[in-house]
């Protein structure tokens, strides 16, 4: 097919690309800039000039793209929904596969949630043969902003602490399984119509996770305990003061949920098969 891709230069499209290229599709990519321009064609698209900011130039690109298929990899979270889905239906591009995340589950009061809900209901009500992705937190590479941090971490630090001691599951999800996904996703027929949650294939208490990525360093740090309460309080404060932060309380508050998910119906349409997260995270640290 030919795929038109939005985010093709960011961190999940700067795999998804060159893996379309490879399984003989041509890709075609939105570019902003010229710098994201030069990112797709590095990776084998070809770049086509639209800024989601800029509803007139999606249309004119999604027009232009003549392609068969979307892989929508740009955020849902900041209200480009609408505009994506009516210049794909104005184009007359059937085929679409939107990634979205396993955060729309959130019990916390985020900015984002609603705006993500809404465009997956925006989704639901289009024209298009639709398929919605949601991968929980991304691992994989050292461009992610979770694991990464935590290898660079666990390598420089002796002790490492654990807010509400760790004990709330996570299920995070290797970048290349998230592309397998959304590549089997775009040739199913099955999965139009349908959302999947797509995270690892177990859920792991956070501190199983610090202590494999450890083990993946080659460390033993010293892992601590630590209340939660004022550890997201200190967070908030930090938030506040630092005119660039590097670490957000919302990131702490979710420490606070269980992200447990069931993957069971992208395993048996897409045929989804995730890596053990000790598998993934040793790969990653190899790298880090």
């Amino acid at each position: 097919m030919k795929v038109l891709v939005t985010g093709g230069s960011g961190f999940v499209g700067s795999r998804l690309v060159p893996d379309l290229v490879s399984a003989g599709h041509e890709v075609v990519a939105l570019a902003r800039s010229e710098q994201a321009a030069r990112s797709v064609t590095a990776l084998g698209a070809t770049p086509i000039a639209g800024d989601l900011d800029d509803p007139e130039s999606v249309d004119d690109a999604f027009s232009a793209a003549n392609a068969e298929a979307l892989a929508n990899l740009a955020s849902l979270g900041f209200g480009h929904a609408g505009i994506i889905v009516a210049a794909a239906e104005e184009a007359g591009l059937r085929r679409a596969v939107f990634v979205s995340t396993t955060a729309v589950f959130t019990h916390l009061n985020a900015s984002s949630k609603t705006v993500r809900l809404d465009a997956e209901q925006l989704i639901r009500s289009s024209s298009l043969d639709w398929t919605i992705v949601r991968p929980t937190m991304i691992y994989g590479t050292p461009a992610d902003r979770n694991m990464a941090r935590l290898l660079r971490a666990l390598r420089r630090v002796p002790v490492i602490p654990l807010p509400g001691g760790g004990s709330r599951l996570q299920q995070p999800v290797h970048v290349d399984d998230l592309v397998q996904a959304i590549l089997a996703a775009l040739g199913c027929a099955a999965a139009i119509g349908q959302a999947y949650d797509v995270a690892g294939p177990e859920a792991l208490s956070f501190r199983t996770i610090v202590d494999q990525a450890a083990a993946a360093v080659g460390r033993r740090p010293r892992s601590v305990s630590i209340p939660l309460g004022p550890t997201i309080a200190a967070a908030r404060l930090y938030e506040r003061l630092a005119r660039r932060p590097r670490l957000k309380a919302e990131q702490i508050e979710r420490l606070a949920e269980d992200k447990e998910f069931d993957i069971s119906a992208a395993r048996r349409d897409l045929g989804y098969r995730p890596r053990p997260f000790a598998d993934g995270i040793a790969a990653e640290a190899s790298l880090v």
